[in-house]
């Protein structure tokens, strides 16, 4: 993240915070973004980040996320949110922060994964519920949500297309005896292993053909890059909470 941001023109490094009791705390920040000493510490007390920066951008844990949703809005500093496995009760914190500061929020940043959405929720709408959708996806053994924050996008996404509650077709897996498919169903499966950094394939089946709309990343850089381009286009912005929809202009 650090060197997409060293290397995009027109972003300048603020700062940057790790845990307290992190190694990296003290270290130079141009160690992490690949380029020469920046002058500038890795800190552990947030509120001085927000209060340096214009935009702050949020890869950690819902716990945190929360937190910095909430000193955004007291120090008006814009927040780029890529952080997967918030609960209902942590997007409320996100949405009542975004009356006061402009927020992107989305489950993946890639710009690629955005317009798989797009396409996902145009598939949707013009494929009725004879076409059966399954998500399938698949990450490193290291990672700790399931089904990923990709994969529930897109379930929102094909649950918009139908217009549906996604709450009321979700299909999270299946074991053991579960009987037939449910018509409507939004099925969900999550596969883990190895250092796979992101799969995700929508399959839409009915009888005598299916449709299979994908996507894999081969590098966590491209979910760097789409953080940055969020971070320049949110600068400035109304308060609200957009997502890379509204980056990419694709409402």
């Amino acid at each position: 993240m650090l060197a997409a941001i060293a290397t995009t023109p027109g972003c300048r490094i603020a700062g940057g915070t790790e845990r307290p009791g992190s190694e990296e705390v003290g270290q130079d920040l141009g160690r992490f973004a690949g380029v020469d000493p920046l002058g500038l510490a890795v800190g552990d007390d947030p509120a001085v980040l927000f209060a340096a920066a214009d935009v702050v951008i949020d890869f950690t844990r819902p716990a945190a996320t929360t937190a910095h949703a909430r000193l955004a809005a007291g120090s008006n500093t814009a927040l780029v949110i890529g952080t997967t496995g918030l609960s209902s009760e942590d997007e409320a914190v996100l949405a009542d922060a975004a009356r006061s500061v402009p927020m992107v929020y989305a489950p993946n940043m890639s710009l690629g994964v955005t317009l798989l959405m797009h396409l996902v929720e145009q598939a949707a709408a013009r494929l009725d519920a004879d076409y059966d959708i399954e998500i399938v996806e698949m990450h490193h053994r290291h990672k700790v949500d399931a089904p990923s924050g990709t994969a529930l996008g897109l379930a929102r996404a094909a649950a918009r297309g139908r217009e549906v509650s996604l709450d009321d077709v979700a299909d999270r897996g299946r074991d053991g005896l579960t009987g037939p498919r449910r018509r409507g169903a939004i099925g969900m499966s999550a596969l883990r292993g190895g250092d796979v950094v992101g799969d995700h394939q929508v399959i839409f089946a009915t009888d005598g053909e299916r449709l299979e709309l994908g996507h894999r990343a081969s590098s966590r850089e491209t979910f760097a890059r789409g953080a940055v381009k969020s971070a320049l286009w949110v600068a400035g912005r109304a308060p609200g909470l957009y997502d890379m929809r509204d980056v990419l202009n694709l409402r």
